[in-house]
């Protein structure tokens, strides 16, 4: 079994829920709190790619800092990216990555697909 990555967030009960469920399988785990540690636009167009689909899937629209970027649903992947990558907490938690491939962890037990 491939390492497992999880973007954190503390305080928030999913991401606490999805941590707990990958302790309890054992896994070799890397917990990377991501609002203390942003992901670069690097890092997140990578992430992109290994969750598939539209951006707007795993952001956070209902954030204060989603307006305040001068975002709205129509945006495009390129300016939410570089907004998540100015505004950590516009990115959806929590999310799991093996490899090649990543979840969003909502509800915490998608994390599971990757084992």
């Amino acid at each position: 079994m491939a390492a497992v990555t999880l973007l954190h967030n503390p305080r928030c009960s999913k991401s606490r829920q999805a941590l707990a469920l990958l302790e309890a399988a054992g896994v070799t785990l890397t917990v990377r709190r991501y609002l203390d540690e942003p992901l670069s636009r690097e890092e997140l167009t990578s992430l992109q790619s290994k969750l598939g689909g539209a951006v707007l899937d795993w952001t956070r629209t209902k954030e204060a800092a989603f307006g305040a970027a001068g975002l709205s649903r129509e945006a495009g992947d390129g300016a939410l990216l570089d907004a998540m990558a100015a505004h950590p907490i516009l990115m959806e938690r929590p999310v799991a990555i093996v490899g090649d491939r990543a979840v969003v962890g909502r509800p915490p037990e998608r994390v599971q697909e990757l084992l």
